[in-house]
């Protein structure tokens, strides 16, 4: 069965980025439908699939994960308006698999991969 699940490490710390919220939505042409609003937990983690079972279909997705929020609240130094913010990430669900879409994230930089 397909599931599909995240995470997200703080690189420039050096651990899990705990309490990021994180929305997921299905896009179908110019029309975004908002499937769930999730936070991150301990692990950087959300405790249950976002998509799993009749939820999981094939199509084009985005996370929207809300990186500024996250920074305000690690009390790093930075500028304003942050260089980051909102960050999204669209991806294709192409076969009934298991999909992983981590991001590692700093205040500068971040970088996603299909993990397993």
């Amino acid at each position: 069965m397909g599931k599909l699940t995240t995470h997200v490490l703080d690189t420039a710390l050096g651990k899990p980025a705990v309490g990021i919220k994180i929305e997921l939505f299905h896009i179908s042409g110019t029309e975004h439908k908002k499937i769930g609003s999730y936070v991150t937990n301990a692990d950087g983690r959300i405790d249950t699939p976002l998509l799993q079972g009749a939820s999981f279909k094939t199509g084009t997705y985005e996370l929207v994960f809300f990186a500024g929020d996250y920074l305000d609240q690690t009390a790093q130094a930075l500028p304003e308006p942050k260089f980051l913010d909102q960050i999204p990430l669209r991806f294709g669900i192409s076969e009934d698999s298991h999909y992983h879409v981590p991001l590692l994230l700093s205040p500068y930089s971040y970088s996603t991969y299909r993990g397993s």
